[in-house]
């Protein structure tokens, strides 16, 4: 018998927030009784948990997330990331278009913005 991954937790100090903000990233709702306040905040259908914790994050993190765009291209997605509250914090874009950027979310967290599939297929 195996095991399965039923969510992703993410420590923070503001569990609502820190959802709503990646609700707004992956377009994805929080469970519908999350709400101001709350110790924990759930994205069902993408399977993260954000808990709050009284410590404030102190070191890179060790596991990120790569997001590739669906319906723009990773310029236009840096851009919106950006307008969301996310920071840009090392930038590995290339002028072939090559790369990713590296951003972080209210809180610190590091992610990863990518080339979107028509961007990769078009080389």
């Amino acid at each position: 018998m195996t095991s399965a991954l039923r969510h992703v937790t993410i420590d923070c100090s503001d569990a609502y927030a820190l959802g709503i903000f990646w609700s707004e990233v992956l377009g994805m709702p929080l469970q519908e009784d999350d709400e101001p306040g709350d110790e924990e905040a759930l994205i069902e259908d993408a399977g993260l948990l954000f808990v709050t914790v009284p410590e404030a994050k102190s070191q890179k993190n060790r596991i990120h997330f790569d997001l590739q765009p669906q319906d723009r291209n990773r310029e236009e997605e840096v851009e919106r990331l950006l307008t969301l509250g996310a920071t840009l914090v090392d930038d590995h874009r290339k002028p072939d278009g090559t790369g990713w950027a590296v951003l972080a979310d209210p809180e610190g967290n590091e992610f990863c913005v990518e080339r979107s599939a028509g961007e990769r297929a078009a080389g």
